[in-house]
């Protein structure tokens, strides 16, 4: 084990895009476990849209990161030390952590990963741990997707986003997704089984859902909120469902964004729409692990890890996620299982 802890500390709030000195990445010394805790060193690091929330004091789900505090992680790590019933060294646990080398853990913050069986820990954390459970107790509990439906997801080549169109499939329903590259709708046509995908940097978002959902849309999944939710609205049927799961369209806007000029169709159409936290669903994560483990077993959900290697790179890499960089499931690869 090191002598030595890297570290990223939030120096300041951000305004805007990211920069670099929103965050600094420090050398200091290992923490010590205290009873009841334990200590293990990284693996593996989400990165995820909410990363931009958490740095922000605006109202929101959790307390921000205080400034001068390690940034918060969703972590994947190997235990090296226990004082705690709950751990044994050499055990993988993850949960909600920090961006750094070691780090303390106790339970209910961290868990054991368990035993992943035929899935390689680095794919069975970057699909359960977040992304998998946020795709479907989104879609299925609350957008409730009918065999015929027409679903609707943006950020489609993203990690939520992938998912949700394939579980589309697998419930009979038409999937037609949006992405921001002639490649990623390739990827999700091609490869994951949408019905039709939308680039929508380079076609008329409007003209191109009208075309792609000649019955109107039944479910929208909402990653992005701004211009495509608004187009959207628009084509929403009677008793339409729109789980919104992220806005990272406003993340990093400087001014209040303008509300939806649709949005007189929630009353016309008696549409739902319903905000969600995957933390909402904590006690029945194994109902999705369960679902999803086995749809990944037999072929029916394909998941793609974009991997960066570093706990160095993780500001830079983060950035990818606000400009529609990545593909798939983001993350931060320190030392594999």
């Amino acid at each position: 084990m090191s002598d030595t802890n890297h570290v990223w500390r939030l120096r300041k709030r951000p305004v805007g895009e990211l920069s670099d000195d929103v965050l600094s990445y420090e050398s200091e010394a290992i923490p010590e476990p205290a009873e009841g805790e334990c200590l293990f060193r990284l693996n593996y690091l989400s990165l995820d849209p909410t990363n931009r929330i958490w740095m922000s004091d605006m109202d929101q789900y959790m307390p921000p990161v205080e400034l001068g505090a390690p940034m918060r992680g969703v972590v994947c790590g190997t235990v090296v030390k226990s004082r705690s019933p709950a751990f044994k060294e050499g055990e993988v646990v993850s949960g909600l952590g920090v961006w750094a080398d070691y780090q303390v853990g106790a339970p209910g913050m961290i868990n054991p990963l368990g035993d992943t069986g035929p899935v390689p820990v680095i794919d069975a954390f970057g699909t359960f741990a977040v992304v998998g459970p946020t795709a479907y107790f989104g879609l299925l509990d609350i957008g409730d997707p009918q065999p015929g439906e027409t679903v609707v997801v943006s950020a489609a080549a993203g990690a939520v986003g992938s998912i949700v169109g394939q579980i589309a499939k697998i419930k009979g329903c038409r999937a037609v997704g949006l992405a921001g590259s002639d490649d990623k709708c390739r990827w999700i046509t091609e490869e994951l089984g949408f019905d039709a995908a939308i680039n929508y940097k380079t076609e008329d978002v409007p003209a191109a859902l009208a075309k792609a959902c000649p019955d109107g849309i039944d479910v929208y999944f909402d990653n992005v909120g701004g211009d495509i939710l608004d187009a959207c609205l628009k084509l929403m049927n009677f008793k339409g469902r729109i789980p919104t799961c992220g806005l990272i369209s406003q993340y990093n806007a400087t001014e209040p964004p303008p509300g939806p000029m649709n949005y007189p169709m929630i009353l016309m159409q008696r549409l739902k729409v319903q905000g969600f936290i995957v933390l909402d669903y904590a006690e029945r994560y194994p109902e999705a692990i369960a679902d999803l483990s086995k749809w990944m077993g037999e072929g029916r959900i394909k998941i793609r890890q974009d991997v960066v290697d570093g706990l160095e790179n993780a500001l830079q890499t983060l950035k990818k996620l606000y400009t529609g960089a990545n593909t798939g499931k983001l993350m931060i690869r320190v030392k594999d299982v």
